[in-house]
């Protein structure tokens, strides 16, 4: 990125794979010009577990990209997911006494919505507004330049771990990369494949990853709640792995190749070849025996995800229906068990806001990286990188709020 600042690179640290995406912003357009990626062996569950694998995952991605894109990297905006993700709502109160509401009062409210106590051991990731009252009306997007009495704010606050965060600013500075922004996977995978429409009347996200299952919900255009479930596509490789006793990496291929969660869908005689372990001849097995691993396993994850929703008071709050991204939702049938459990339309949802290498990127795997890049260009530049033992990027989230909520109004 060096003397280009509309390069804007999204850079995906999952647990199954890391992925690069190189973008160009220009007239209001983001077009993807580079694509990297590799297979990540140093994180579990969505957090780095082993440094040195992971900054050498990342620099292999970041050379893949720089090759395809003829461009240097060095500043990206990176994604964060992993159980330690929590988020919750907050309230705030500011007298205006009469007067016309300014954007600094709006600042105020929300600065007075985020004094609430945090953990030393978590960090604020996100402060998204949710609504605004004026006086007694509620439901207020921007309420600049109305005269109150009094302003409240109801926010949604996302936290991390401290430690996860650094790890993965420790990684990205060891690649010799400077991060710009750290971002929550699940609202970046919803700023590429979710519509205005869906956003604004109400649905689910759930990005199905290698380690994390992450859920968002959207309503009236804001992130209302998010979910961090520990079952992810790594689960259906073991899965497989196990049931056919194959070993892992053949296993992942037949996933992603074969895989369908539906045993009446398979047809009579259509087989799949098995790698054996220890170098024994390989087998031949009914399709059908795969989709009789794979289906209750999706369907334990989607009636954890219902569970987690209902018992938040949220089941009639996604009307839009669901939305299903990410590197496993490319099993057959795994909408069809997504709408038998929430009865709800599901699509799967795939990048198509960008433009150059998009027939690249139009894959569910790359929702996380292109959304990173969305949310790069809906950044004002490219803040200085945060370096590993400094709070400066840890610390930006006043001024990342502040930017978010003049984007949305």
């Amino acid at each position: 990125m060096q003397g280009n600042e509309k390069i804007i690179v999204g850079l995906d640290i999952g647990t199954t794979k890391i992925c690069a995406i190189v973008g160009e912003f220009l007239d209001d357009q983001v077009n993807i010009i580079g694509v990297g990626s590799h297979p990540s062996t140093g994180l579990r569950k969505g957090s780095v577990v082993n440094i040195e694998s992971t900054v050498d995952s990342i620099k292999k991605a970041i050379e893949e990209a720089e090759l395809m894109a003829g461009c240097d990297i060095s500043s990206v905006y990176v994604g964060i997911a992993g159980s330690h993700i929590k988020g919750f709502n907050s309230h705030g109160i500011i007298a205006i006494k009469g007067r016309e509401i300014a954007e600094a009062d709006v600042e105020r409210v929300i600065d007075a919505a985020k004094a609430v106590a945090i953990p030393t051991d978590r960090e604020i990731l996100h402060v998204i507004p949710q609504e605004f009252i004026v006086d007694e009306m509620e439901s207020i997007q921007n309420p600049v330049g109305m005269t109150a009495i009094r302003l409240e704010a109801k926010i949604h606050i996302v936290t991390g771990a401290v430690s996860s965060a650094r790890n993965i600013v420790k990684c990205c500075n060891k690649a010799g990369l400077e991060v710009c922004d750290i971002v929550l996977e699940s609202l970046a995978s919803g700023q590429a494949v979710l519509t205005d429409e869906e956003k604004e009347l109400g649905c689910v996200l759930a990005d199905l990853g290698g380690g994390t299952t992450d859920l968002a919900l959207f309503k009236d255009k804001n992130a209302k709640f998010i979910y961090e479930l520990t079952v992810g596509g790594h689960n259906l490789t073991n899965d497989i792995s196990i049931g056919l006793r194959t070993p892992l990496p053949e296993a992942e291929k037949i996933k992603l190749e074969h895989g369908t969660c539906i045993p009446r869908t398979t047809r009579n005689g259509d087989s799949i070849e098995v790698p054996a372990v220890g170098g024994r001849d390989p087998k031949r097995l009914s399709r059908g025996i795969l989709a009789e691993i794979l289906e209750p396993r999706v369907e334990e994850i989607f009636t954890l995800l219902k569970k987690e929703l209902f018992s938040n008071g949220l089941e009639n709050s996604f009307p839009a229906g669901f939305v299903l991204t990410g590197g496993s939702v490319v099993m057959d049938g795994i909408t069809e068990i997504a709408e038998s459990v929430f009865n709800v339309p599901v699509r799967i949802g795939q990048p198509d806001k960008v433009g150059g290498l998009k027939d690249i990127v139009k894959n569910p795997a790359y929702a996380t990286g292109v959304g990173l890049v969305i949310f790069g260009a809906g950044s004002a530049e490219c803040r200085p990188g945060l370096k590993e033992g400094s709070h400066q990027g840890l610390n930006t989230i006043f001024i990342r709020m502040k930017q978010w909520f003049k984007d949305i109004i």
